[in-house]
């Protein structure tokens, strides 16, 4: 037998293969239907399991001896299926974003083109007697042919998208023998470039399905609300294989049967039915009524979701109501089994996004797990259902070429391209959470793109279409009418508001990728949410992107980490490109989820006379009153708890906004006051338990009426000072501090015989490059930022009484072989308490657009572990990066403050810090306080060591603390794909002073 080269023909898509449905199981009763439990289903068998398996570099040096039924596999590996074959040790495990892994030679890809060769046995009793024999695959990437007992049975390609095979002529009662041959490459795979690692093979469920000879093939359920939303149209469009009775029923959520119906049919037809006063699906309230059909032995199960989604005058409408999309793309991604998800890690995916209020995901870039799109729907959540097509290769290669060949220009790709969205639209038309149909991601845009967009719209007139492609045809050489809505990635705050105020602009604007979360990131998130609120044109956006993109390995040594791109030896690879979402590969939430989840709250409240306790509360849900919200709120006094109780949230509709009193009294006390309050839900729901916090506030209510920067000066003590060489000693009742005049600063801290210092204290202007700053950091090193060292011009120092000393260093900071970074004059003094002051003007040279921090770098010898500090915690913080973060007295450790990202970068610091103490289990160790809040951080790992490694097992913990205290610190952004970072969180001042004072402690209290 000889095996058809289809892999390269990319006007041969498939052969045999059944045209395509929507996903459903059928089951023998209504009892089966309804537990939703595929095994329990008589016409249902899995194949899922172990298959016998044998990898082989060359497709083309494959022959099919092995497909006959005498073939001996019993010596091949075994394998389980569904699986990725690279996670299970075959083949080339490998990363990469925009370039194809092969040469750009379309349609043909390289004869080195891996296959993977499967085969197992499975019997079908004599149940299935008299019954036609379906075989589906939901997901082979990339491309297969199947065999039956010896017999070929047809071929597919598209890999996320099913393939199912009517194999009747082949099966017999009794034991059948399965072959499968899976090819790495195949033509489709030049529309497959998703920024992604490359997994292959039998990747989701396959299973074998007892059909009547006439049975219903497929089911599309429209629904259609009449203007008021107070009746609706259940549209059912049915399609037999032959003349078959049909019966219909209609239940609500409660179990009431509502309709009933019963008809005979042959081939095509719609049953129409009218629900007066129906209950409204939205990702609030997802209410689901339940659809049974039956026929012969066969009974069909649909949820149904009764909405309706349009645009009008450029607003985007759910039920009448408009919407924002609060959103992020989400991968199929698994630290350990690729792209072969499993149903409860969907769960807890969803589960984990409604507990940060998110209401809208985008299946980036592809169609999910079909089984995905039915939790959507019951648990909430407004999908944009992405067609498996991006060929970002193809598209870079042709990027502002006129008339290009690139493959959406091409008529014999523009069936590939068509196939990918009938065959997801199909699948999935009758799930009530999908409200957008997209036509892939990052592929140019071109006739093929404009022949899916027209198909769609025919075929489903009940939902929206979006490609955010048509955004680089901005003259519109192509037409784009069939597209309903502008959408734009990384768009900067001022376009996107510029976009809203230009009525010129007809279409609402969907950012269906924004604030890229990569590493220590986002930090541009509210400023996009204060513009998607101002403006109903704009429909609001889905971050990029939800997970982590790690592979769970080890290290030779045994220690374990998350692989990226490049580890693994491929060439070509995008790094740590992958990592970049907003939790783990564990989903462990990182802090870009926290902040995110605050931008995305269910309300927002402001002050309106915080003092008084008078705020203004705005209803930000859609379609719900606050009745599920308690509001907590506490007042408290530099930690201390002055007051807490609880308030019903007011009653309010959605979108609306009241004020509303916290009765609060203010103490007569020295110390700021801050009011926080906590939304928390008042009772359990499917993804949270009662008393969960869905977001939070905190204001100021009363400054604070004490300078605690100075300390009044002991009478009967005095400093003394003494210059040795080029050494300043300065000695008081219980502290000795050294100063060496050469370097300009301060070398030895001591109380008590104590030593505070391990190491010279330094000005420090770098930070270990975060991702969001890859833009920069060439920059930065190119003016040698990263190289800083101090020159000192001259050091001078007097005693103008016996309770203080004063220094006074004139310096600058530069790197070798360019300017100096900046020039400053730095005055130390030492009072006789043993408190060192520093007050230093600084002057940045010309040419330096924005530093990312200055401040002060002290190394603390080893046991200084203990940290309490005012300011904002719990957890990291950046001027940008600060809505998940409230102010109080945190005690915590230095390990405790280091945030483990994948790749080592800037983390931990802790943004508007009043007050901070290091010190060791004792108490013993130097407290910062500044004349203006501070950024303030305690690691066990310098700015070199971060930036040095490239992945967090390769950072090696050192015993001392390095301790930073900054004037400022830049934001963190999302400039690793998003715009620059904006100006006002750019630490771009060219003149400021900067003061604080260093205080050698024993007890906090001090």
């Amino acid at each position: 037998m000889n095996l058809q080269p289809y892999w390269e023909q990319p006007t041969l898509l498939h052969e045999h293969r059944e045209e395509p449905r929507a996903s459903y199981i059928p089951y023998g009763d209504i009892e089966g239907a309804r537990a939703d439990k595929r095994s329990r289903s008589p016409w249902y068998q899995t194949l899922n399991g172990s298959w016998k398996f044998s990898y082989r570099p060359r497709a083309k040096d494959v022959t099919t001896e092995w497909v006959d039924e005498s073939f001996d596999a019993t010596s091949w590996d075994d394998l389980l299926v569904p699986s990725c074959w690279q996670v299970q040790g075959y083949d080339q495990l490998q990363y990469t974003n925009v370039n194809y892994p092969f040469p750009y030679d379309p349609p043909y890809v390289p004869d080195d083109n891996p296959a993977g060769l499967y085969v197992r046995e499975f019997r079908i009793g004599e149940e299935w007697t008299g019954k036609d024999t379906h075989i589906m695959f939901e997901g082979v990437n990339a491309c297969f042919y199947l065999w039956i007992n010896g017999s070929y049975a047809g071929y597919s390609q598209g890999s996320r998208v099913p393939a199912e095979f009517n194999i009747s002529p082949y099966v017999r009662q009794g034991s059948n023998k399965i072959a499968v041959m899976v090819l790495k490459w195949c033509d489709g795979s030049y529309l497959e470039d998703q920024d992604q690692w490359r997994y292959t093979g039998i990747f989701r469920d396959v299973y074998l399905l007892a059909r009547d000879s006439a049975h219903i093939r497929d089911v599309f359920c429209r629904t259609q609300l009449d203007e008021k939303l107070q009746s609706a149209q259940l549209h059912i469009e049915l399609d037999t294989t032959g003349s078959t009775t049909v019966a219909l029923q209609l239940s609500n959520r409660e179990g009431q049967k509502l309709l009933t119906e019963q008809a005979e049919m042959n081939g095509k037809e719609t049953i129409s039915l009218q629900i007066d006063s129906p209950t409204l699906w939205n990702a609030e309230h997802p209410y689901l009524y339940e659809l049974v059909i039956s026929s012969g032995e066969e009974v069909l199960r649909f949820k149904v979701g009764f909405r309706q989604v349009e645009i009008k005058d450029g607003v985007f409408y759910i039920n009448g109501q408009d919407v924002k999309l609060k959103g992020v793309n989400r991968h199929d991604s698994h630290p350990e089994l690729g792209q072969t998800i499993p149903l409860q890690h969907m769960i807890e995916d969803l589960k984990l996004m409604k507990r940060h209020n998110i209401n809208t995901i985008r299946t980036s870039h592809y169609p999910n797990d079909p089984r995905f799109l039915d939790l959507c729907d019951e648990f909430g959540f407004y999908v944009i259902d992405e067609a498996d097509l991006e060929s970002h290769g193809d598209f870079s290669l042709h990027y502002g070429m006129k008339n290009s060949k690139a493959l959406p220009n091409l008529p014999e790709w523009k069936e590939a391209f068509l196939e990918r969205q009938v065959r997801m639209v199909e699948r999935d038309k009758n799930h009530a959470s999908v409200i957008i149909w997209s036509l892939g991601n990052e592929s140019f845009y071109g006739p093929n793109h404009i022949a899916m967009a027209e198909w769609t719209q025919q075929r489903d007139e009940t939902r929206l279409v979006h490609y955010e492609g048509a955004a680089h045809d901005p003259d519109h050489m192509q037409d784009q009418s069939s597209l309903d809505m502008e959408s734009r990635m990384y768009m900067s705050v001022a376009d996107l508001e510029a976009y809203a105020q230009n009525d010129q602009n007809k279409k609402p604007m969907l950012l269906c990728e924004y604030s890229h979360a990569m590493g220590n990131g986002p930090g541009d998130l509210k400023d996009y949410w204060e513009v998607m609120y101002a403006y109903p044109k704009l429909m609001g956006g889905c971050v990029w992107e939800w997970v982590d993109h790690g592979i769970k390995t080890v290290t030779e040594d045994g220690k374990p980490f998350f692989a990226y791109g490049g580890d693994f030896g491929e060439k070509p690879h995008d790094g740590n490109f992958c990592i970049d979402g907003l939790v783990s590969p564990v989903r462990k939430p990182n802090i870009g989820l926290l902040e995110l989840k605050e931008v995305y709250a269910p309300l927002t409240i402001e002050a309106v006379d915080a003092a008084q306790g008078k705020l203004k509360l705005t209803n930000r849900y859609d379609f719900s009153s606050l009745s599920k919200l308690t509001l907590r709120y506490r007042l408290q006094a530099e930690g201390t708890l002055l007051q807490q109780g609880e308030l019903a949230a007011p009653t309010l509709a959605p979108h609306e906004s009241t004020e509303f009193v916290v009765p609060i009294n203010l103490p007569s006390i020295h110390e700021a006051v801050d009011l926080e309050l906590s939304c928390i839900l008042n009772e359990e729901l499917p993804w949270a338990d009662a008393g969960y916090a869905l977001a939070h506030v905190q204001f100021e209510v009363k400054p604070r009426t004490v300078e605690r920067f100075t300390r009044p000066l002991l009478p009967t003590r005095a400093v003394h000072a003494l210059e040795q060489g080029n050494t300043l000693v300065m000695e008081g009742f219980d502290f000795k501090h050294t100063f060496d005049l050469s370097l300009g600063t301060f070398v030895g801290m001591t109380k008590h015989g104590v030593h505070m210092l391990a190491a010279p204290a330094q000005f420090q202007v770098w930070r270990a490059p975060i991702d969001n700053d890859r833009n920069e950091k060439h920059a930065w090193q190119g003016q040698g930022l990263h190289r800083a060292v101090a020159k000192i011009y001259r050091a001078e120092w007097e005693q103008l009484s016996a309770k203080q000393v004063t220094i006074k260093v004139h310096y600058s900071l530069g790197g070798y072989s360019i300017r100096n970074i900046l020039q400053g004059m730095a005055e130390w003094t030492v009072d006789s308490r043993g408190d060192i002051t520093l007050k230093t003007n600084v002057e940045i040279k010309e040419g330096i657009d924005f530093l990312p921090r200055f401040g002060l770098q002290l190394t603390m010898p080893k046991g200084n572990e203990a940290v309490t500090y005012y300011g904002l915690g719990p957890h990291e913080s950046y001027i940008d990066k600060k809505l998940s973060v409230k102010r109080d007295v945190y005690r915590t450790s230095v390990d405790q403050m280091h945030v483990d990202y994948i790749m080592p970068q800037e983390n931990g610091s802790r943004y508007s810090t009043e007050w901070a103490v290091v010190s060791n289990l004792l108490g013993m160790g130097l407290r910062f306080t500044a004349a203006d809040s501070f950024s303030f951080n305690a690691s066990h790992f310098t700015p070199e060591d971060l930036t040095k490694a490239g992945h967090n097992v390769e950072l090696v913990r050192r015993d001392e603390t390095i301790v930073h205290v900054d004037y400022k610190m830049s934001g963190v952004g999302s400039n690793s794909c998003g715009p620059r970072l904006m100006e006002k969180y750019q630490f771009n001042e060219k003149s400021f002073t900067f003061e604080v004072k260093i205080q050698p402690i024993f007890t906090e209290d001090e």
